[in-house]
């Protein structure tokens, strides 16, 4: 049987022990391809207080073609707007994903601003991923009676191009992860393992903005037609999953990679401790709602003690994916993650013949 498997390639960042901004860690990064054609990578570097910046760095690579290092550029956002600063002085961009969107003909961040009132997902856009023009908070219309303005929200991503709503529409689409009151995995360690999960408020949702770009109407990021499309299902994603990269066009279907959170095996009853591992989806490239394929293990777990000691320790958060079209080899995909939320590592991805 045919398999997706994941090949370690090493570290490619960890914090400079000289950089102020760095002290907390760096971790969670974006990855994207520059106008340029080289790679480049938008982690998120914390400081004191856990004060979260997004940075920019250049990949480098070696003469096979695997990344080995990076060149530090600068900042691309910091706490500056009042939906990323808190009363204390703390705050955060934190944890961006970035595609090339091309009925908008931008680059689009989404990322997570931690405001007084919690984390919530942000955008902003940019021509040349050098400069970084904020849109705001994204804004959601209802979903029934369930209401996503005001609920914490992560883990946010789009699609590169324009997929169909439920309607037939050709709309922006953006996965995301809700933190309904009690579905954080830090409240549902302490529920009985075997409680009953509530799919519209433990899920992984697909969103859709509208947008008319060929009417040179503005584009403002507000989501509706809204779907619950992955809840837990296996015993090492049960406390909660996330969207983790930007969905990306295979052989197969849109592909992305996810984070799945159990109970860590270090966990006592004094001291709870989880576990972040990866799984992957994928999803129909006419109905991006419909999973075609989604692995039933982890295709990559806590296993290094880079992975395992750290700021948050048993932890491996995929969030930016590179198609190596530039060696000739579609299906091989360079996974960029953040290890115990502390350094970032890379992880060689090689699609198999056909899907398991």
């Amino acid at each position: 049987m045919n398999e997706f498997k994941m090949k370690r390639l090493g570290v490619i960042m960890e914090p400079e022990p000289w950089n102020i901004q760095e002290a907390g860690g760096i971790l969670n990064p974006a990855a994207v391809r520059g106008m340029d054609g080289q790679l480049y990578l938008f982690p998120r570097i914390v400081a004191k207080d856990n004060y979260s910046r997004i940075s920019i760095a250049r990949v480098k690579f070696n003469k096979v073609g695997d990344p080995v290092g990076v060149e530090r550029l600068g900042i691309a956002l910091e706490p500056e707007a009042d939906y990323e600063k808190r009363p204390n002085g703390g705050g955060g961009c934190e944890d961006p994903r970035i595609s090339y969107v091309e009925p908008l003909e931008h680059y689009i961040m989404t990322y997570t601003a931690f405001s007084p009132d919690g984390p919530r997902i942000a955008l902003a856009q940019s021509k040349d991923l050098f400069h970084w023009e904020r849109l705001g908070l994204a804004t959601y219309m209802p979903y029934g009676d369930i209401e996503f303005n005001g609920i914490n929200n992560k883990d946010a991503c789009l699609f590169p191009i324009a997929v169909p709503s439920p309607h037939g529409h050709k709309c922006l689409g953006m996965l995301h992860r809700p933190l309904f009151p009690g579905t954080s995995p830090e409240e549902k360690i302490h529920q009985p393992w075997d409680c009953e999960i509530d799919c519209n408020r433990e899920s992984i949702w697909l969103s859709y903005c509208h947008m008319h770009p060929e009417r040179g109407e503005s584009w403002y990021p507000e989501f509706t037609s809204h779907r619950p499309m992955a809840f837990p299902m296996s015993a090492w994603e049960m406390l909660k999953i996330g969207a983790g990269t930007p969905p990306v066009l295979t052989k197969f279907g849109w592909m992305f990679l996810y984070h799945g959170v159990k109970e860590g095996v270090r966990s006592t009853k004094d001291k709870k401790q989880l576990c972040y591992s990866t799984g992957l989806m994928i999803l129909s490239e006419k109905d991006p709602c419909t999973i075609i394929y989604r692995s039933p293990q982890p295709i990559l777990k806590p296993e290094l003690p880079e992975e395992q000691i750290g700021v948050v320790d048993d932890v491996v958060f995929p969030t930016g994916i590179d198609c190596r079209h530039d060696l000739g080899t579609p299906n091989r995909f360079d996974v960029y993650f953040g290890m115990a939320d502390y350094r970032i590592g890379v992880a060689r991805l090689d699609l198999p013949d056909a899907l398991p």
